[in-house]
Formats: C-alpha cells, sequence, structure tokens
C-alpha cells in the first residue's frame, strides 16, 4: 500500500463534504458518519478507495478473491460468461448462492449502473474493455471504483505493470484487503497460499523436467499460454517446462509447427463449458500430424480447469493438481 495522497474514487452526494487527507483520511459522508479512505496501486497509478460496499465481480477469479476474504456480505452480485465451469463446483459454492447472480454475459457499463455498483472486479480484456465501452477511466468519470487483476496490467495502456501470475495473486489479495478494511485475513491467506506452492516446489521430481503444452483451443492455430499467463507458471511450479515459456504474451495462438518440433511429453487440456476437454483430447489424438508427438503417442493429458488457469485462488488447485500428476507419471 501507498502512502501518497491522489485523486480519491468516491460515490458522490449531493450533500456530502469530503475532506481527505490523503491515505487512512477520514471523510464526512451525507449523514454525518465518518468513513475511511486507503490508497492502493491499480496497475501502476495509484487511486483512492472507500470501503466499497456494493461490488460486482466479473468471472470466477474475481469473485473468488472476495469470497476467499470473507467478503461475501460486500459482493452485490457476479457476471459468470457460459465458459465458466458451473458455480456450484466452487470452493465458494456456498459464497455464490448467497449473491445475485446479475447476467451471463460480457461484463458492461449499463449493467454496472444498473446494479447500483460501487465498486467493480474484473482483469482488462477480461471484464474491462475499450471496445465494449467499461473501462476504469469511464468508471472513474461515473464514481465507480474499479479494480483491475495486477496479473493482467501487462498490456494496460498508459500503466505498464509486469508480474508473475502467481505474485500477482498474492498482491491482489492484499489489495483488496486493505482497500475493504481487511488485512491481517488477507494476509493470513496469502501466507497459506504461498505455504501450499512451495509444498509443491519441493516435491516436484527429480531430473529433467519434461517438455509441457498447454492447449486452450484451435485447430488451424493452437490457442496457448505464454509466460505472462497463470498456466506457465503453474507448469514451473509443478516440474515440468512449458513449451512457449519464451513467449512474452498472456494468451495467444501458435503454429502447429513449433509444438511438434518441441516434441513435449505433456499436454494440459484447459477445460471450460463450450470446449469440453474430451472433445480437444478427441481432436489431437486423431489428428496425423501429432501421431508421433510423445505426449500424443503415449496419451499423457492432464485436464486443467478454467478457473485453475485464470487470475484467482485456484491457481493454486491447478499446481497441486498438476504437481500431482508429474509424480505420478515419474513414478
Amino acid at each position: 500500500m501507498t502512502r501518497r495522497r491522489t485523486r480519491a474514487l468516491l460515490i458522490p452526494t449531493a450533500a456530502s463534504a469530503l475532506l481527505l487527507a490523503g491515505c487512512g483520511a477520514e471523510v464526512e459522508d451525507d449523514g454525518g458518519e465518518e468513513a475511511t479512505t486507503t490508497t492502493v496501486a491499480r496497475c501502476g497509478e495509484e487511486v483512492e478507495y472507500r470501503v466499497p460496499e456494493r461490488a460486482v465481480v466479473y468471472e470466477a477469479g474475481s469473485a473468488d478473491k472476495l469470497f476467499a476474504l470473507g467478503l461475501t456480505d460486500a459482493v452485490h452480485g457476479y457476471v459468470m460468461p457460459p465458459a465458466n465451469p458451473p458455480v456450484e463446483e466452487s470452493p465458494w459454492a456456498a459464497d455464490y448462492a448467497a449473491v445475485e447472480m446479475l447476467s451471463d454475459d460480457l461484463l458492461n457499463r449499463e449493467l454496472v449502473v444498473d446494479a447500483r455498483a460501487d465498486f467493480v472486479v474484473a482483469g482488462w480484456q477480461s471484464g474491462f474493455s475499450d471496445e465494449r465501452g467499461i473501462t476504469p477511466a469511464i468508471l472513474d468519470d461515473l464514481g465507480i471504483q474499479s479494480f483491475l487483476h495486477s496479473e493482467t496490467c501487462y498490456n494496460y495502456p498508459g500503466h505498464p505493470l509486469e508480474v508473475t501470475p502467481f505474485e500477482g495473486l498474492y498482491t491482489d489479495l492484499e489489495r483488496l484487503g486493505e482497500i475493504f478494511g481487511v488485512a491481517d485475513r488477507a494476509a493470513e491467506v496469502v501466507a497459506e497460499l504461498r505455504g501450499r506452492v512451495e509444498a509443491v516446489r519441493e516435491q516436484a521430481p527429480a531430473g529433467p523436467p519434461p517438455r509441457v503444452f498447454l492447449y486452450d483451443s484451435g485447430t488451424e492455430q493452437p490457442f496457448t499460454s505464454g509466460n505472462q499467463a497463470p498456466p506457465n507458471e503453474i507448469i514451473e511450479i509443478a516440474g515440468g517446462e512449458n513449451i512457449f515459456a519464451d513467449l512474452t504474451e498472456r494468451w495467444t495462438s501458435v503454429g502447429w509447427e513449433p509444438v511438434i518440433e518441441a516434441d513435449p511429453e505433456v499436454i494440459i487440456i484447459l477445460d471450460y463449458g463450450d470446449l469440453p476437454a474430451e472433445e480437444k483430447i478427441d481432436f489431437l489424438t486423431s489428428s496425423p500430424a501429432l501421431s508421433e508427438v510423445t505426449a500424443v503417442r503415449e496419451g499423457n493429458f492432464h485436464i486443467l480447469d478454467y478457473n485453475e488457469a485464470i487470475s484467482g485462488p485456484r491457481i493454486v488447485d491447478g499446481a497441486e493438481g498438476f504437481g500431482a500428476y508429474l509424480r505420478g507419471l515419474a513414478r
């Protein structure tokens, strides 16, 4: 958390006298009560927040972060596109049931305004979008606070920030803890997650790391993870090597030729709603061009849940699951 006073993102009211004095400032609201503001970084820009009361979250990664911090009561509703697995399968299924599902489509400005949201959590280009007219700057002008996943700041215009996905997760939990006034709880959650990740690293199989290809989708060109998205780090933590670890991208299309040349020993299949993992495996195993790839020939496929591959606490589950798979493969 920073201590320098910056622009405040405060919901405007006609009767409010906004008396700001920096981080931790006391602000008189229209009821004569005092509110606390906290300044944290948002993709490199320092922003002053009031404690949110009606958060709207986009996709499970955003919701999971708040639920993990015990902030369910502050979540007004969630937006969950069809690609996401059912929320009933979530470790926080009870929390999802306690808040409103606002839409099964993409995030948009009208939805946020209609929900009377005072805080929106999403990723850049995965929720927030210039093309769809919902950006932090636009919400600032509407008096609605916003928070971006640190991992997605990599290509956020005007505020370049590069952070590894797992450090981005820890950073987000800590910053959300500051914004909502639950910093101690955030520290506990982060410490637990770090401990689980370190345990996976320590159990990684000995010897050369197996070559791993993450297959999201695509037949003409495969869509995969570069080194700025969680699967790259999941693979590394578990003891493998992403064959596209040298691509400084988040998610990107590549050619089949580099995949064949790299000869992955394991293929991770990203599983989500409209593209079931079984269909992807069928495609890979029926392709004559891929028939001599070691992973295809030996049937070495590991399924990664969609929510284990996007910024949120479940990427730690993803590392644990893939770590167990590699240990079994080594045996």
